[in-house]
C-alpha cells in the first residue's frame, strides 16, 4: 500500500468507528459523457435508525457533464480520485459530512434544471455556502412535504432576476 492511500486511510478513520453519520459517493460511467453519481448515507452506529443505505441524491448525463469540472475538483481536494474508471464498472468512495452535503445539495438542485447559466448560479451559491446553512437546505429538501418547492426556493434565491 502507498503512503498517500495508508495517509488517506488514516483520514477517514472518524467514518469507520461510528463517531459520526457515514456517507458514500458512487461513480460510475456508462459510456462516452455519461457519467453517474451518487451520494448515499450509510448506517453506522452514530446513525441507528437507518437499517439499509439511503441514497441523498444522484447527478447523470448533461447535468452531470456540466458541472464535472467543480466535482472532481473538490472531490481532489479532499484526496479522492477518481480517474481509472472503465465502463459500467461502480467505484465507491468513503466522504465526509461536509463534502457530501454540498454534493447532496448541489445534486438535488441541479438535477431538473436546464439553462446552463442558471445551473452556474446555483452551482457557485452552493459553493459559496457554509456547512450549517447547507444542511439546513438539504434537511429540507429531504424531510419536508414538498420538498420541490423547498428546492425552487432555493434556486430562486441563488439566480438572480434578470
Amino acid at each position: 500500500m502507498s503512503q498517500r492511500a495508508s495517509a488517506l486511510r488514516r483520514t477517514k478513520t472518524w467514518q469507520v468507528d461510528g463517531t459520526r453519520p457515514c456517507y458514500e459517493l458512487r461513480f460510475c460511467l456508462w459510456g462516452l459523457d455519461d457519467t453517474e453519481m451518487e451520494i448515499w448515507q450509510v448506517p453506522s452506529r452514530a446513525t441507528p435508525h437507518l437499517k439499509a443505505p439511503v441514497r441523498i441524491a444522484g447527478l447523470r448525463g448533461r447535468n452531470f457533464a456540466l458541472i464535472e469540472h467543480r466535482i472532481l475538483r473538490r472531490l481532489a481536494q479532499d484526496g479522492i480520485d477518481v480517474g481509472g474508471l472503465t465502463r459500467r464498472a461502480r467505484r465507491t468512495f468513503l466522504l465526509d459530512e461536509d463534502l457530501a452535503l454540498h454534493l447532496g445539495l448541489l445534486s438535488r438542485v441541479l438535477a431538473p434544471m436546464r439553462n446552463r447559466d442558471n445551473m452556474r448560479a446555483c452551482a457557485e451559491g452552493i459553493e459559496a455556502m457554509g456547512r450549517e446553512e447547507a444542511a439546513y437546505w438539504l434537511g429540507m429538501a429531504m424531510h419536508r412535504k414538498n420538498p420541490r418547492r423547498v428546492l425552487m426556493a432555493l434556486r430562486c434565491l441563488l439566480v438572480e432576476p434578470q
